[in-house]
């Protein structure tokens, strides 16, 4: 009769949770002339293994659920479970599966060079020798045991526990019979003073609505994607001497229906892509839309990198919403959060008992004003993380491109801190030299992978070289323009008779507009914590306020760099953006004022993509000159833009007071009828009507360094487009709005 060789201290410890190494005692062993086949079942009354419609009874060897049987020879076996309740059921043995990771994904994960983790690591249909299932993989080098718990085991972090890869530190399990849906963490042993936490999926693809935490497994492969013709046309669209007008938004508040109810991921994809569409916007920009546990984090605490939160629907209703956005010609930019991560328990804090994703010493590991951790970039395995996950969007979900949150605070070590209360590197200075290795990894390896996806960095420090290409520059396409945005903002907020004092904050931006290949924000951070919301920032009455904003809207649509306005901003939004309620949509049914903004802005749009010389240059002075910047005693600025081979040319002539400037001379480089395109002072935006009907002539008289001029009427408060049109017939056309 054979006999089991297991020492009673190797079952203790698979019953109690603490082995190791449980594929060395579960499973199938050989033993003298026969293979012992060993199972734990705690929720079980009997075991028999079935094999060539045999039934093999096996032995209780702990009250607990630890079963041994014999076969007579290495083959296929099931084993027949019978249940208190009485039933019996036949199920698939998990320790009879083979290792999955093969040597050389191992040595990839290891090395940290492996650019697709999430096809190794997560939750993964797979079929083994013929069997459906789920294959579970985690890196947790440090931990004592680490097991698969779900509904599917009572949460019993006993019963599923993982082969250890001693080469990698990931661990990994087959579970036949499981599918898509299936609710799982990770029960995790730590060698930390018998410390035991249930973590969720690093790599886990899909999340439960918060309150709950949980991964969910899920198939990212069975959408069928239909917008191949987007993805050909992308490196054009996203060309940087392409127009590009991104509206910024937040999934949960740019509107609800019921008056509470977020908007689903198809009832975005209805509602807000002809919204977009009609608006004459290039791209949307999503806040983070990576699963997160607090609303009020706006989506910047991330628990779930890879996996698009639960909150508006399934990881198929997101690539839906993609696809959709993509067949509308409307590139998706998303923002990504490298930065820093949350504390919260089932997240990637203290992971497996050492601080493995986060510095250990909270004056490199913990941020001072954020509460969150940060990412250890010293560490080849945590920029291997990252970098997969930037490739994962794009390559799992066809993101057009990454906007980099908080850059500042990843290359300054001091970044927020005090004196003493930071360690510098390793020349004794302050920049975060793993940091910046890992910016510049991460930019090399997008474009090498994904040409035409864009890079886009929120840096608000003079760094040299943020869109300059790698080993000199950090390798991002475009940078945001945070001094021209605080200027500008701080300039129109003066009242108009103080204006003339402070011409310099407007033309300041030049001194450096080229010197990055910048971006010109108007953020959600700019609406929010008692900073009043566009429209409220505008000084004067309710008239000035609106002409104050479509001035300012001109101005930074006629500036060089790309552009970016967030939700709300386009209608004159009264209250400050709130992640808790929509945006007012009812003002443009109260107030024509807000549907005049409005139309300003779609027009605004509609004539920045018409017209290249607003955006095919908007990184040299080529596609740039200045007119007319020393007349700050009337507050006029005006100057021209230009294609790159000036074959054509825009002129923006701007008054920043509410006085009518009559007989106005503008310098022009060619003869010939000059009309305006676009004046926000049009009636149908909400403006006083000063218009230059029909365009005016050109006259042979020197002005502003020009050999040509002309002679305007600018409208109060706004700004005037206008173009030479050498066979335009006398009279002109009625511009827009007119």
């Amino acid at each position: 009769m054979n006999q089991s060789v297991l020492l009673p201290e190797e079952i203790d410890a698979i019953v109690n949770g603490y082995h190791g190494d449980p594929f060395a005692v579960l499973g199938p062993h050989p033993g003298g002339d026969a293979v012992e086949v060993r199972v734990f079942w705690p929720t079980a009354v009997s075991v028999a293994l079935l094999t060539h419609n045999q039934t093999i009874p096996m032995t209780q060897q702990h009250p607990n659920g630890f079963f041994t049987g014999f076969l007579s020879e290495r083959a296929p076996y099931q084993l027949q479970i019978t249940y208190n309740t009485g039933q019996t059921l036949l199920h698939e043995d998990p320790y009879a599966f083979p290792p999955q990771l093969s040597d050389f994904d191992e040595y990839l994960l290891a090395e940290g060079t492996h650019l697709h983790i999430y096809q190794k690591l997560g939750a993964h249909l797979t079929e083994i020798n013929g069997v459906d299932g789920v294959l579970f993989a985690v890196w947790a080098p440090g931990a004592l045991r680490v097991s698969v718990a779900g509904d599917f085991n009572q949460w019993d972090g006993r019963r599923c526990p993982m082969r250890f890869h001693h080469n990698s530190g990931i661990w990994e399990l087959f579970l036949p019979g499981l599918n898509e849906g299936v609710i799982y963490k990770y029960e995790i042993k730590t060698r930390s003073q018998d410390y035991t936490v249930n973590k969720a999926d690093p790599v886990g693809f899909a999340a439960e609505m918060r309150p709950n935490t949980a991964s969910i497994v899920w198939d990212l492969d069975k959408y069928q994607w239909q917008d191949a013709a987007w993805l050909a046309q992308r490196p054009e669209r996203n060309s940087l001497n392409a127009p590009i007008a991104i509206y910024e938004l937040h999934l949960g508040s740019w509107r609800r229906k019921n008056g509470w109810e977020w908007l689903t991921y198809p009832e975005l994809a209805a509602q807000l892509i002809p919204y977009v569409k009609e608006m004459g916007y290039t791209h949307i920009e999503l806040l983070p839309a990576a699963e997160h546990p607090l609303d009020a984090s706006w989506g910047y605490q991330v628990t779930g990198y890879f996996a698009p939160t639960s909150r508006y629907g399934t990881p198929d209703d997101f690539m839906a919403f993609v696809d959709a956005c993509h067949q509308a010609e409307i590139g998706v930019i998303l923002d990504w959060v490298p930065a820093h991560f949350p504390s919260d328990e089932h997240g990637l804090a203290f992971f497996d008992g050492t601080h493995l994703y986060e510095h250990a010493d909270p004056r490199q590991g913990a941020h001072p004003d954020w509460g969150t951790l940060i990412f250890n970039y010293g560490r080849h395995e945590i920029r291997q993380f990252l970098i997969s996950n930037a490739l994962f969007w794009l390559d799992k979900y066809h993101i057009d491109g990454l906007r980099v949150d908080a850059v500042a605070s990843m290359l300054y070590l001091d970044f927020s801190r005090e004196a003493g209360d930071w360690i510098p590197n390793r020349y004794g200075g302050r920049e975060n030299i793993e940091a910046i290795q890992f910016i510049r990894e991460f930019n090399d390896r997008v474009h090498e992978n994904f040409p035409g996806v864009l890079t886009i960095a929120e840096e608000s420090t003079a760094w040299p070289g943020v869109t300059r290409p790698a080993p000199d520059g950090l390798g991002f396409d475009l940078k945001w323009n945070m001094g021209w945005m605080h200027d500008t903002l701080r300039y129109m907020q003066n009242d108009p008779i103080h204006r003339a004092y402070h011409q310099g904050e407007l033309t300041f931006s030049l001194l450096y507009a080229f010197s990055e290949k910048f971006m010109l924000p108007f953020s959600h951070d700019e609406v929010v914590h008692l900073k009043k919301s566009m429209l409220d920032k505008m000084p004067g009455d309710l008239w000035q306020k609106f002409a104050n904003l479509r001035l300012l809207y001109g101005c930074q649509w006629a500036h060089p760099g790309k552009k970016l306005l967030f939700m709300g901003g386009e209608f004159g939004q009264w209250r400050e953006w709130s992640e808790e309620r929509s945006l007012d949509w009812a003002l443009l049914e109260e107030d024509e004022k807000h549907a005049g903004l409005q139309r300003f802005m779609r027009d605004l749009n509609r004539l920045y993509r018409a017209e290249p010389a607003l955006y095919a240059d908007d990184f040299s002075w080529d596609g740039f000159t200045w007119l007319d910047f020393r007349d700050s005693q009337r507050s006029i600025l005006a100057f021209a833009r230009h294609t790159p081979d000036r074959a054509e040319t825009v002129l923006a002539a701007c008054n920043f007071t509410p006085v009518v400037r009559d007989g106005y001379r503008l310098g022009v480089p060619e003869p010939g009828r000059y009309v305006e395109l676009l004046n926000s002072d049009a009636e149908a935006y909400g403006g006083s009507g000063v218009l230059n009907q029909g365009g005016v002539d050109s006259a042979p008289l020197p002005c502003h360094d020009q050999p040509q001029s002309i002679e305007l009427t600018l409208p109060p408060l706004a700004v005037v487009f206008l173009k030479r049109e050498s066979n335009h017939p006398p009279g002109g056309s009625k511009p827009p709005g007119g």
